[in-house]
C-alpha cells in the first residue's frame, strides 16, 4: 500500500462539485478539507459538546466516526432523526441537506469521504483471485458495499502479515497509530507510519502488507467502484 498522502486541499479545481451550502463554508469552524482530488473530497469534522452546525448539504458519502457520539439531524422540511455512533463505525449516506446538533455531551470527531466523479474501470477493476477479502479473510472484512464503494475493516494483530493481494483506488481512514511494511509485486519494499485520524488516498496497487508494530493496527478502507 504505497499510499500518497495529499496535504493540500484543491477547492478551485473545475471538477469540484458546486454545493449551495458547502459545509466547509457555512461550518468552517467545525469542518475542514483533509484532501481532495478528482474522485473524492475528504472532510475532517470536529464538533464540541452540544454544538450545532447550520444547514448544509453533502453528495453521497461514507462517514467514519473517530469517536462515539449521538447527533440530531434536521432536514429543511423540519423532520428530525437521531443517530448514535460508535468509535470506528463506518456508514453510508445518500445525498442530503441537513443541520445537526451534538447530543452526546462530549467532543466528536469524524472523517467523511464525499464521492465525486466515478473513476475509470482501469482504476477500480482487480482480478477476483487478488481480492483481499477472498485471499485474506482473517484481516479483511466487508462492512458494506453498494454501486459506488466497498468499505472494508482491516485489522492486523502485532507483527502479523498478509498475503499478496490487490486493492482498487481507495481512501484509508486510520483508527490507530501504526507502522507497516509493504512488499510490491516486483519485490520492492517500503515502510510507512500512520497516525490515528489520518485519511490518505492510494491508487490501485498490488502488495503484501505487514504490521511492524507490537500493537494492533486497524483502519477503514473505502474502495471506489
Amino acid at each position: 500500500m504505497h499510499r500518497a498522502l495529499i496535504l493540500v486541499a484543491l477547492p478551485c479545481l473545475a471538477f469540484t462539485p458546486v454545493l449551495a451550502q458547502d459545509p466547509t463554508k457555512v461550518a468552517a469552524k467545525q469542518c475542514k478539507v483533509a484532501f481532495e482530488n478528482e474522485y473524492v473530497r475528504v472532510l475532517h469534522w470536529t464538533v464540541s459538546a452540544h454544538e450545532k452546525t447550520p444547514l448544509h448539504e453533502h453528495p453521497a458519502l461514507v462517514t467514519v466516526s473517530l469517536s462515539a457520539g449521538k447527533t440530531r439531524f434536521t432536514t429543511p422540511d423540519g423532520k428530525t432523526r437521531e443517530a448514535e455512533t460508535k468509535a470506528g463505525q463506518a456508514m453510508w449516506s445518500d445525498p442530503e441537506k441537513h443541520s445537526s446538533e451534538d447530543l452526546g455531551g462530549k467532543p466528536g470527531e469524524v472523517i467523511q469521504v464525499e464521492l465525486k466523479k466515478r473513476p475509470a474501470a482501469a482504476m477500480t477493476t482487480i482480478p477476483a483471485s487478488e481480492d483481499s477479502v477472498k485471499v485474506d479473510p482473517k484481516h479483511y472484512k466487508v462492512e458494506f458495499q453498494n454501486d459506488r464503494v466497498r468499505v472494508l475493516r482491516i485489522k492486523y494483530g502485532p507483527k502479523e502479515k498478509s498475503v499478496m493481494h490487490s486493492h482498487p483506488a481507495n481512501v484509508a481512514v486510520f483508527l490507530a497509530d501504526g507502522q507497516s511494511k509493504f512488499t510490491l509485486a516486483d519485490g520492492k519494499t517500503s515502510e510507512a507510519t500512520f497516525k490515528a485520524g489520518e485519511a490518505q488516498w492510494a491508487d490501485k496497487e498490488k502488495h503484501l502488507p505487514e504490521n511492524l508494530a507490537v500493537k494492533t493496527f486497524e483502519l477503514i478502507l473505502v474502495e471506489l467502484k
